[in-house]
Formats: structure tokens, C-alpha cells, sequence
């Protein structure tokens, strides 16, 4: 039903029995449709058209973009599996080889016979200028780099007087096989020449130069040019 007040226009939708009457009144005395009652009826289309288009908003505001599960929700998740292979470690550099090496060499030829340290000799020139220099340092030096053997007195090796004694022997001199008969052999000199004997409790060898002797040093070394490492040793000389 409308109603006129001022220039606003009211427009209330009507049900039941007023929307029934208001039918009734629709139709003019000819039996046409009354204009005011079309008029009526357009507002009322236009209102409902609103009211739905409302509705449909509302649907939309009530679905909410965010999708949330709960915590003892399941989810099948694939994961590939991957093989990781490790590269080999790298070889070490020839330089840190090399430098064990020497450092392994160096440290396997230190011992003495007493066992204090002494330093293998290299075939330097003192070395050179002894076996030039002494026919006895030049036949010893034959057997460098031959293992000891306790008790050996031959190449295939040698203890400490079982070396001294095969030397001295290729010249046709018969030395003792135990070192502690060497104090009571040829003569003992203070400025000692290469070929001499050198003799210290428990070891005998033979000097070959300054600070410089060959000798069979202890088990699991070899016959070696090195060090003098013996502390006030005495020096033999011994002629044929």
C-alpha cells in the first residue's frame, strides 16, 4: 500500500488478507488494470529485486576464503627419494708425500746402537772423499743398505763386529767377533784416520771422516753411513 506524504513516497509490501484486498481493487468499473495498482506492483518487483540481491550477498559473505583443517587432519605427501653418492677423497699432493716419506725415512735411521739418536748420512762428499780417501771405507761402503742380522758376519747380514771383522778380513786381518774383545786389539789413537775402529761399550764401527762412520746399527735397521752419535768413544788402528 502507498500513501502520499509531502513529496516522500512510502512503499510497505503487503500480505495475507491486505494483499488480498488490495487485488480486489485493482481492476477499474471497465475492467481494466487501475494505474495506481501497476504502479504498486512495479515498487514492490523493484523491492523484492533488492531484497534477493541482498540475500545473495549475504550467501557470499558467509563462504570465508580461508580453509583450515584440523590438527589430526592426514595428508599424503610424496616424496622422491635421492641417492647422494660421495666423491673419493682426493690423493694426497706428490709434495706431502714426499715430505713423509723423507720424514718416515729419516725417522726409521736415527737410533744409535745405545739408543741415542743419530742422523743418517746421504752419499755426500765427506762420504765420497772417504771411500777415495780409504781402501777399507771403500770396501765397506760395498755393503750399505745390508740388514742387521744379530750374529751375522756376511752380507746376506751383519751385527756391528761381524761387519768390522768381514771388512778387515778382505785385507787379511782377523779381528775379534765380540765387540768387548775390541779394547785389547791394535792401538788406540787420538786423531783417527778413515778406516779406523771406533769402540764404545757394546758397539764397534768405522770411522770415516769427521763427525762421519759406517756401522750395522741395531735390528730392524741397515749398514749406513751417519752420525758419530757415540758420546768419548776410543779410536783403534789396526795394521796388517
Amino acid at each position: 500500500m502507498a500513501a502520499t506524504a509531502g513529496a516522500a513516497l512510502v512503499v510497505v509490501p503487503l500480505t495475507g488478507a491486505a494483499a488480498a484486498a488490495l487485488v480486489s481493487q485493482d481492476l477499474t468499473t471497465d475492467g481494466t488494470v487501475n494505474p495506481d495498482t501497476l504502479a504498486i506492483a512495479t515498487v514492490t518487483d523493484e523491492v523484492a529485486s533488492v531484497e534477493a540481491s541482498d540475500a545473495v550477498a549475504a550467501d557470499l559473505a558467509a563462504v570465508t576464503a580461508t580453509v583450515t583443517a584440523d590438527d589430526e587432519a592426514d595428508f599424503d605427501v610424496a616424496t622422491p627419494e635421492i641417492n647422494v653418492k660421495e666423491d673419493p677423497p682426493p690423493a694426497p699432493a706428490p709434495a706431502a708425500a714426499a715430505q713423509r716419506s723423507t720424514t718416515s725415512n729419516s725417522n726409521s735411521g736415527s737410533s744409535g746402537s745405545s739408543g741415542t739418536k743419530a742422523r743418517p748420512v746421504a752419499q755426500s762428499a765427506s762420504v765420497k772423499a772417504a771411500i777415495s780417501g780409504s781402501a777399507i771405507i771403500a770396501e765397506a761402503a760395498k755393503y750399505v743398505g745390508t740388514p742387521y742380522v744379530s750374529g751375522g758376519s756376511s752380507p746376506r747380514g751383519f751385527d756391528c763386529s761381524g761387519f768390522v771383522s768381514y771388512v778387515y778380513k778382505q785385507f787379511g786381518i782377523s779381528l775379534p767377533r765380540s765387540s768387548g774383545a775390541y779394547w785389547n786389539v791394535g792401538t788406540r789413537v787420538s786423531s783417527p784416520q778413515a778406516g779406523d775402529i771406533i769402540v764404545t761399550p757394546g758397539h764397534v764401527g768405522l770411522y770415516a771422516g769427521p763427525n762421519l762412520q759406517i756401522d750395522a746399527p741395531v735390528p730392524g735397521k741397515t749398514l749406513q753411513f751417519r752420525a758419530i752419535w757415540q758420546s768419548n768413544p776410543t779410536y783403534v788402528r789396526v795394521t796388517g
